[in-house]
């Protein structure tokens, strides 16, 4: 299949640019995967559409103020860096995302807002490619990005981060500290419908995948299967696999938030389907043609043009009914991507 199969038409003016006066007060699709029948509804009416003994899976990864600047100490010239990564057990060296990397070269040394000093090293990983590595004489730990880092809102918020940003970009939920970018589609989600799921039945549980950028970088190539995807971590405790395996045993759908947690899903299962406790490592690729193994249904946002998300929900749902439904969504005027309205498809 070819990335411009995956093309539509979208409004500017539909790209949400901040979230909504409240949390959760965004609109719902609800898109049938099988038939493409599409509905209008509130995120509030959600807990009214979930089938009797689902089993839904979040994803709590906490984003970290990975954005930070450093001043070049040589030339006072400023680079933006995205922390991904550490490369040693000791913290100390970071693989990051950065603006017009080729001009960064090894030896550059980096000035960041504490003072602090970074040296840009040689790192096969980067060669020819946005990313560039760098080390630091200690260990970075969170209070380091406090101090130094943003919020890393995705490039389509035309703004810079605000306080706001701080709580907004940021699930609920979020406990394990280390993704570059939120797992937006738990960003509907308030403690009240956490509560209201529960006493509907409704199970739920968490793993976590910390979301690297390779998840939102541009496919490059004209023929999707040649695009490689970049690699994210992922942990799902025992409990959790052990209760997804019983819901799958006992016919009750399973029903990932967001992508990441699909991605997760279909990582750690075995060719049988069984989900596997554990830590581990992914780069799937999912487009159409791809058989899931482990997710019935599926919470999601609505994801950019020609994009590995969109690429994705169209493996769920068929390209034809995601794009019929985006078309839809464009008409009805839903706002789109990380802080726009969400879908349900079952």
């Amino acid at each position: 299949m070819k990335t411009s199969d995956f093309y539509f038409d979208l409004p500017q003016e539909l790209i949400a640019q901040k979230p909504a006066n409240k949390r959760g007060e965004d609109r719902l699709m609800l898109l049938g995967r099988n038939s493409g029948a599409v509905s209008h509804h509130q995120m509030a009416e959600l807990p009214d559409l979930i089938d009797d003994g689902t089993l839904m899976v979040f994803n709590n990864s906490r984003v970290r103020r990975s954005r930070c600047y450093g001043i070049k100490t040589t030339t006072g010239r400023e680079q933006e860096f995205m922390f991904l990564n550490q490369l040693n057990p000791e913290g100390s060296a970071w693989h990051c995302m950065v603006k017009g990397a080729k001009k960064v070269k090894a030896g550059n040394v980096y000035r960041f807002p504490d003072g602090s000093e970074g040296t840009i090293i040689d790192s096969p990983a980067d060669a020819g490619s946005e990313f560039r590595s760098i080390q630091f004489p200690f260990r970075l730990d969170e209070e380091w990005f406090e101090r130094n880092g943003h919020i890393p809102l995705p490039p389509y918020i035309r703004r810079g981060d605000t306080d706001i940003d701080s709580e907004r970009y940021q699930t609920v939920y979020a406990k394990e500290t280390g993704s570059a970018a939120c797992p937006t589609a738990g960003l509907h989600f308030t403690e009240e419908m956490i509560a209201r799921l529960k006493d509907r039945g409704i199970e739920l549980a968490w793993l976590t995948l910390h979301v690297g950028l390779g998840t939102f970088l541009p496919v490059r190539v004209e023929e999707i299967e040649n695009h490689k995807m970049h690699e994210e971590v992922y942990t799902v405790p025992a409990d959790v696999a052990a209760a997804i395996n019983k819901a799958k045993k006992e016919g009750r759908p399973v029903l990932a938030v967001g992508t990441t947690s699909v991605r997760t899903l279909e990582s750690a299962c075995d060719e049988s389907g069984a989900v596997q406790a554990g830590t581990g490592s992914t780069h799937i690729f999912m487009y159409p043609g791809y058989k899931f193994k482990v997710v019935d249904q599926m919470f999601t946002n609505f994801h950019t043009p020609e994009s590995t998300l969109i690429m994705l929900v169209s493996a769920f749902a068929s390209r034809e009914h995601i794009l019929n439904a985006y078309a839809e969504a464009v008409r009805e005027k839903y706002h789109f991507f990380s802080y726009g309205d969400a879908m349900l498809i079952k």
